[in-house]
């Protein structure tokens, strides 16, 4: 699914108001209802609503949703920010309609105009919507600070006030929201961490744009969803065997840290591995066949890696000198893919010209602060985003940078993913993801279908691990996760 610009979701808009056909102001009437439908679920009769609008299209949603909350019987004013300036004209279309049936209308002109808020004032923020793009200002700027300093239950219409919905918002004052309702599809915005305290919980509300529209300009970045996967995961055939699925290589555990190793590797064969070599220092043999009776052991890379589909490395690896050699041994000698994680990703960072000895296809899989340690400081998440971008189109790599909606850059775009949990905050879950990955990688060869497939199924099984009523999010461990794998696989198949 495409995440739009906000110049697309415009030529969306004018697309339908064309092919339909609808007028614009009718449009808004239909958008405004879905957001009064969904505001009264959570809202009693006996409610008093503040309703905020500036003169754009945003502040028109403000002023119809007003006055369907009037026609319900709901004590509402609105307050609407004057510039000076005649606003848009369906926003001045549906002034004209509130005006015949309400006096609770009152303009701002300065910030001793702002209305005092009580606790249990409900506030809808109709103020800028998706076409922002500059940071707010004087009395804009004042009057958000004066609605976030009233801790009041706030629901702004398509996004946050301030908020940006391409590139980042970081240093912008914002509406601090506590429903976001937002029209049609889910924005760039709403995938970053960064933004997650100002949109409070987002719902995609549908207001009938026409499916057919295809925006002039292809999009950059897409959500992951059922549909993409469909087009990728291949069912087993009946005449399988175990070389139908790859052989892969998993470097991974040391002294102290075989437990990553160990649910890499779990996590590798759960995911439809055919054959699994781990290489792990010969302490941690009989901690691996015992909990991985299905993986085979080496402790030395002195057979050819060529006899392996891909090469995994990093989860508990270490940073000595001795996962040093082992890193530097895995580059020199490999031709297929790595997935790349963890100490391995540190161990590459720390040596100038290993980067460029990665070999295409490969996965990569930092976390922002691995990534940041890789290529360099990022001044916010936006940026460290179009850096993925960029650098995927650059090297041939796929870049998994982990966080709440992972992102899979691949070619010069990215997928954002849906699936997961704040469960999975725990150390051991980043192993999981590898060992995953690995598996896919082996089967599929592609490394973006791998990488697609892997995130999505790896946010899925944690998400149906919470589903059984027997884990909540606290208690979730990386091997529940691997424990719902299968439930997994049948949710896509």
């Amino acid at each position: 699914m495409k995440l739009l610009t906000a110049a697309q979701i415009h030529e969306w808009d004018a697309y339908t108001i064309a092919h339909e056909p609808i007028s614009s102001i009718d449009l808004m009437e239909k958008a405004a209802l879905a957001c009064t439908n969904h505001i009264t679920l959570f809202t009693g009769s006996d409610s008093i609503l503040k309703v905020f609008c500036a003169k754009g299209n945003n502040g028109g949603d403000g002023l119809a949703i007003a006055r369907q909350l009037l026609a319900q019987g709901y004590d509402v004013s609105v307050y609407i920010l004057e510039f000076g300036a005649r606003g848009s004209d369906d926003f001045e279309a549906n002034l004209q309609r509130l005006r015949g049936i309400t006096d609770e209308l009152y303009f701002i002109e300065h910030a001793g105009a702002f209305p005092v808020l009580h606790a249990d004032d409900i506030v809808i923020d109709a103020l800028f919507g998706s076409g922002l793009n500059r940071p707010l200002q004087d009395l804009s700027a004042q009057l958000v600070q004066h609605i976030n300093d009233a801790d009041v239950r706030v629901f702004s219409v398509d996004v946050p006030s301030g908020m940006f919905t391409e590139g980042s918002s970081k240093g912008n004052i914002i509406v601090q929201a506590t429903h976001t309702l937002t029209f049609q599809i889910q924005k760039y915005c709403f995938m970053l961490a960064e933004n997650a305290v100002y949109t409070g919980s987002v719902q995609v509300l549908d207001i009938g744009l026409k499916e057919s529209f295809q925006p002039t300009e292809e999009a950059i970045y897409h959500l992951i969803t059922v549909p993409d996967l469909l087009a990728i995961y291949e069912p087993r055939h009946e005449f399988a065997h175990k070389g139908s699925y790859g052989h892969a290589l998993l470097a991974a555990g040391s002294y102290g840290k075989m437990g990553a190793a160990v649910l890499a590797a779990r996590a590798c064969l759960r995911s439809g591995i055919g054959l699994l070599t781990t290489l792990i220092p010969e302490e941690g043999y009989i901690i691996m066949q015992t909990a991985v009776p299905e993986a085979m052991v080496v402790a030395s890379i002195a057979a050819a890696t060529s006899a392996y589909a891909c090469l995994g490395v990093g989860p508990g690896l270490g940073t000595h000198e001795a996962a040093v050699t082992l890193v530097d041994q895995l580059l020199q000698g490999a031709s297929q893919p790595m997935i790349i994680d963890a100490d391995a990703l540190n161990i590459i960072s720390r040596h100038a010209g290993w980067l460029e000895r990665i070999p295409e296809n490969s996965i990569l899989t930092p976390h922002p602060k691995e990534f940041d340690r890789l290529f360099g400081e990022h001044e916010n998440e936006s940026k460290r985003i179009e850096k993925a971008i960029h650098l995927s189109k650059q090297y041939r790599w796929v870049i998994v940078l982990k966080g709440h909606h992972s992102l899979v850059a691949w070619q010069g775009k990215g997928w954002f993913n849906t699936t997961g949990n704040a469960g999975m905050a725990t150390g051991g879950s980043g192993d999981v993801l590898t060992g995953i990955l690995t598996a896919l990688m082996a089967q599929y060869k592609q490394p973006h279908y791998a990488a697609l497939l892997g995130v999505y199924l790896h946010g899925l099984a944690a998400d149906l691990a919470l589903d059984t009523e027997v884990h909540s999010m606290e208690s979730l461990l990386p091997s529940d996760i691997i424990d719902s794998l299968g439930r997994a696989f049948y949710a896509i198949a």
